[in-house]
């Protein structure tokens, strides 16, 4: 595995300009040009098939069931690019950079299924009410072991396994970080050429898993961006070191699922937090958060995009399955680390780590908007020493996110009824081919004894 790529120096070659696309899983696709042809892509001259926003899991644009395909003709949009996201890529070609894109239609206007548009017209809410969000991510991924297409199931890398079986839970457990360093360092520094606000890394509790939390921005969008192209760092890190890194929310039956947490706080006009309780009642604080639990499960398909997704919300993880709120309390849906002071704000703690990050932040930021516009009740506080009653549950099931989804007034307004309906329909369709899928669980389980 030794080569002088493993640590950030670029492999030979041609440089190019890649100019990205997120897809509706947030799912990169694009194209590679040639570096000497790059003026087309600032004067906005790339263009792409409307519908690649469209593609479900499989790459199927699912034009029977969506009409955006074939049955319009296919019709192109263009990709304009947003210089701020410009970015070396230091795993490619020396000189050969990444920018990211939203998808126009020919009359200007951003395409509804773009989800940098979706985010960006969250955030003119804001902009309308004199309001800026303040936004931080922090990411949990896992890394494997190279032979996974070979087992057809994921494997700790060898430095972090006895004998093939893990060494145990690795919660901030530096040898594990020490195992992989090689690969961690190389991540390091591709988001330093990058200039991504990385933060610190920690390991997880599964065998492989670790942590990498972003610092403020206050741009979301930028945030989100951060957030997409740390997932495109610790992939091409991986490649660069033989490995395999992931963002399934729940790799291993009987290891902890990843998540993707978000603190927000929200800035006036003088950059005053308007969340801060400034050593007084907290109203502002809990009526936000009132407004994301009141709208959770209405997002909860944003939150958990896939059937595995759901395999994370199992009751005594970290993973919430109850619409809570509490004070530093980390079983809930909603924390609050801070009340008080320009630190004052929320960490949403239910998406995990396969969420898009453009979605996620749309549906977070438009359910604090609710708690924004009316006084809100979040209910009961989560205490060490006390579990509120009757609380409402988040879905273990897939098809019934879907399906709340899909009837969603409040996704309605958030995300446009056109993108509800063709975000819902696609899932609704995943969803059932999950269900008709026989597994080797049902083989194991059932065949042997029925």
């Amino acid at each position: 595995m030794a080569s002088d790529n493993m640590h950030g120096k670029a492999a030979g070659g041609d440089p190019r300009i890649e100019i990205l696309l997120v897809g509706m899983n947030g799912d990169l696709r694009g194209k590679q040009i040639p570096l000497e042809a790059q003026k087309k892509v600032w004067a906005g001259e790339v263009r792409l098939p409307s519908s690649t926003q469209s593609l479900d899991i499989w790459g199927d644009d699912n034009d029977d069931i969506t009409g955006l395909s074939l049955s319009v003709g296919d019709p192109d949009g263009h990709c304009l690019p947003d210089r701020r996201s410009l970015a070396p890529m230091p795993w490619a070609p020396e000189g050969s950079v990444q920018v990211l894109a939203t998808m126009h239609e020919f009359d200007g206007t951003p395409s509804f299924m773009d989800p940098r548009a979706i985010l960006q017209s969250v955030l003119n809410r804001y902009a309308e009410r004199g309001l800026t969000p303040v936004v931080a991510t922090e990411l949990e991924f896992y890394v494997v072991a190279p032979d996974w297409r070979e087992t057809g199931r994921p494997m700790p890398p060898a430095s972090l396994t006895y004998q093939g079986d893990p060494n145990g839970f690795q919660l901030y457990d530096m040898s594990a970080v020490d195992a992989l360093d090689d690969y961690l360092q190389t991540v390091r520094a591709y988001a330093k050429a990058q200039a991504l606000p990385a933060d610190a890394t920690t390991a997880e509790f599964g065998p492989g898993q670790f942590e990498i939390n972003l610092l403020h921005r206050a741009d979301a969008l930028a945030a989100a961006d951060d957030c997409i192209y740390l997932k495109r760092i610790v992939e091409q890190a991986a490649r660069k070191h033989g490995l395999k890194s992931t963002c399934m929310a729940k790799p291993y039956s009987d290891h902890a699922g990843s998540g993707l947490h978000v603190h927000a706080s929200i800035i006036d006009r003088e950059g005053r937090n308007i969340l801060d309780a400034k050593g007084g009642e907290a109203t502002k604080l809990k009526s936000v958060c009132a407004g994301m639990l009141q709208s959770m499960r209405d997002a909860q398909l944003v939150f958990a995009p896939f059937a595995n997704s759901y395999r994370r919300f199992q009751p005594g993880s970290f993973a919430p399955v109850d619409l809570t709120w509490g004070y530093g309390h980390r079983g809930t849906a909603i924390r609050i680390p801070d009340k008080n002071g320009p630190a004052a704000r929320i960490e949403h703690r239910v998406a995990g780590a396969d969420a898009n990050p453009y979605l996620l932040l749309a549906a977070i930021l438009g359910g604090m908007l609710l708690g924004l516009d009316d006084e809100l009740d979040p209910g009961e506080e989560t205490t060490p020493s006390h579990m509120p009653d009757n609380t409402t549950k988040l879905t273990h099931d897939f098809l019934t996110a879907v399906e709340t989804f899909r009837a969603s007034p409040f996704i309605a307004d958030i995300f446009g009824q056109a993108y509800q309906r063709l975000y819902g329909d696609t899932k609704r369709k995943e969803a059932i081919t999950h269900l008709r899928t026989v597994s080797d669980f049902d083989y194991r389980t059932y065949l042997p004894r029925l």
